[in-house]
């Protein structure tokens, strides 16, 4: 029984309650409310005390028996509209994300919304949603301590770290020209020159791949090539000074240190040092030093993190490291898809091939590795299916990983695009700085 009826069971206005919305009075109907009982004002019929009304409504005169509601006024009358016809109309003028928390907070759902207003809220709604994605993406480039973007760039915050410091001016300044390319002339040289340097890296370790290049001694043993040996020193001595150089003006070592391109840049230096070390230790004809050279050839196929340093001179590359970091969900969802399609597939395919002998497919292990190139349409075609049944269930499984594969893909790809157009709003923005 409704906590009005208790105080005044005799009243004759027992069957109806008196709603008070921002100074708007209305008079309403028992059996209007209780045609929508999930609704806030329906509700208000089932409390029994008056600590259950107050959680309703802001007031509650008891003498009175009206409810009051500090809610726009204006807009109740399209709740008033709803109660008698059942259905809700978006309200013109009004913000659609305002819209929401009004019908939300009178219990109002979206499926009540009349058949000409449903397809624009939910359009309206997905353009809101898109630019809070957008706000809450600049927040995250542009103040998350961890962010990619701000690795990249000399903040203010580091700026502001040198006063107080050993060589505060000179070091501020070498600082900014290392770490924002478009300050000026000679920062845009010195980027210009670390790249260069890069890509001379990058060129000479393709190089030493190549048997043409390589050279042997009198003994038959092969040796480097002195030619790549030297534009290797080159490019490692040019990256230590810089590194150096970055760390000796760094406005926090610690900082620099965590950063994840520094770390980087570490990682593609340390390698060689490491191997002259141990080539040094080889021709002393150290005994403890059995795997010295599969240590070396390991070693040297870490160079390959120097075409990472491309990053600190690409936004592309940024904002793929961006990408990745938020997209963990999307790459777990990804490898979960492939993983159970993997497993059922491979267990499918080795039932249907196991009794033909032209077959390769004999084995569940063999068949995980069709099923993964299956469903990632790469396709080697080592391993194919012979049997009818086993192309119907190839055809199946292409199928399947086509959809799999696309569907959180798209998610992954609308990051990039925003994070890619946010870095480079953000690097032009720098440069004119």
């Amino acid at each position: 029984m409704m906590y009005g009826q208790i105080l005044h069971p005799h009243s004759p206005d027992g069957c109806f309650i008196n709603v008070n919305v921002g100074g708007f009075k209305q008079r309403m109907e028992h059996n209007v409310l209780k045609q929508f009982p999930q609704t806030r004002l329906g509700r208000l019929l089932c409390c029994s005390s008056k600590e259950a009304v107050l959680e309703l409504c802001d007031d509650f005169s008891p003498s009175e028996m009206e409810y009051y509601f500090d809610r726009n006024p204006s807009f109740f009358g399209y709740v008033l509209n709803f109660y008698l016809t059942g259905k809700i109309h978006l309200v013109d003028g009004l913000c659609v994300v305002s819209f929401f928390q009004e019908i939300e907070y009178w219990g109002i759902k979206e499926r009540h919304l009349d058949f000409c207003c449903s397809n624009k809220f939910h359009e309206l709604m997905g353009l809101a949603g898109e630019k809070c994605w957008d706000q809450s993406l600049d927040d995250l480039q542009l103040h998350s301590s961890d962010s990619s973007t701000e690795e990249l760039s000399a903040s203010e915050e580091d700026i502001e770290m040198f006063e107080g410091s050993w060589c505060a001016d000179v070091r501020r300044n070498i600082w900014i020209r290392l770490e924002n390319p478009g300050y000026s002339t000679s920062a845009k040289v010195m980027a210009v020159a670390s790249l260069s340097v890069v890509l001379v890296s990058i060129v000479a370790m393709c190089v030493h791949s190549m048997p043409d290049f390589h050279q042997v001694d009198l003994n038959e043993k092969e040796i480097e090539n002195p030619v790549l040996t030297f534009f290797e020193s080159l490019c490692v001595l040019f990256f230590s000074a810089e590194f150096i150089l970055r760390l000796a003006v760094a406005p926090s070592a610690r900082k620099f240190l965590c950063s994840p391109l520094n770390i980087i840049d570490l990682m593609s230096i340390m390698p060689f040092y490491v191997t002259l070390a141990c080539d040094i230790m080889d021709e002393g004809e150290n005994t403890d030093l059995e795997n010295v050279g599969k240590v070396v050839q390991i070693l040297r196929l870490m160079r390959v993190f120097r075409i990472l340093k491309l990053a600190r001179h690409s936004a592309g590359l940024r904002s793929l490291g961006a990408t990745l970091r938020h997209s963990s969900s999307e790459v777990g969802q990804l490898v979960l898809f492939l993983s159970v399609g993997i497993s059922m597939f491979s267990a499918l395919i080795c039932f249907a091939e196991t009794e033909s002998e032209e077959s390769e497919l004999q084995t569940i292990p063999i068949g995980w590795w069709w099923a993964t190139i299956s469903m990632t349409t790469v396709g080697y075609g080592d391993t194919f299916p012979v049997t009818l049944a086993g192309k119907l269930i190839g055809a199946l499984c292409i199928i399947c990983g086509l959809l799999i594969v696309a569907l959180p893909i798209t998610n992954i790809f609308n990051k990039f695009s925003k994070f890619y157009e946010k870095q480079r709003h953000i690097d032009l923005r720098r440069s004119h700085n």
